[in-house]
């Protein structure tokens, strides 16, 4: 198995990591999206302090996933509900 040796710059600094080629997109595109909304909370809120802008990324990086998984495992519980419905129908069909 390949493993490439990459560097990412993340504010301002560069940060070596050893990732799988079909990895190697993905890493970069959160890098750049990283840098995107220091960019945009630097200037947003006037805060050039990195390790205060990397905390504020980390966090609402955080409420994003966990709102993306709480709309997946509603979506998920939907789509239960509506397959034990119809087996409940075709059940009450076939008696």
């Amino acid at each position: 198995m390949d493993i490439l040796s990459i560097k990412i710059k993340i504010a301002d600094r560069e940060y070596p990591m050893k990732v799988k080629p079909e990895d190697e997109e993905r890493v970069r595109n959160a890098g750049k999206q990283i840098n995107e909304r220091l960019r945009s909370y630097r200037e947003q809120f006037g805060i050039n302090d990195n390790q205060d802008l990397l905390a504020m990324v980390a966090f609402d990086s955080l409420v994003d996933k966990l709102e993306m998984e709480e709309r997946q495992f509603d979506s998920e519980n939907i789509a239960t509900i509506e397959k034990i419905e119809h087996l409940g129908k075709l059940i009450s069909q076939s008696l």
